[in-house]
């Protein structure tokens, strides 16, 4: 996954031509820790398709606020550079890929 800061956070995620899931997680946090491996196998699965990235949320408050981001870990998507939705928690496989199959139909 991409790491994203709030000097990168716009470019990466309006520019080019993949859907994008944006993870924020803190380091601090047990449930981020467990979502970590199963968002890593998802974006093997989608590589070249979907783009993953990541926000620490202590080291960007300011995207964590304009995302309402302050649970974690949260799952932010975007298209075209235009905001899709969030999600928030701990998530099964198979079912954080359904979720993103329904959110990014035809990528």
């Amino acid at each position: 996954m991409q790491h994203l800061t709030s000097q990168n956070f716009s470019t990466e995620t309006t520019r080019g031509p993949l859907p994008v899931v944006v993870m924020f997680y803190a380091v601090w946090c047990g449930k981020c820790a467990m979502m970590k491996p199963i968002v890593e196998d998802i974006e093997k699965k989608y590589r070249g398709r979907i783009k993953f990235c990541e926000v620490e949320i202590d080291e960007s408050p300011l995207l964590t606020a304009d995302y309402d981001a302050d649970t974690v870990p949260t799952f932010v998507f975007f298209r075209n550079g235009q905001f899709l939705g969030s999600m928030q928690g701990i998530i099964d496989e198979d079912v954080f890929e359904r979720r993103l199959q329904k959110i990014f139909r035809n990528s």
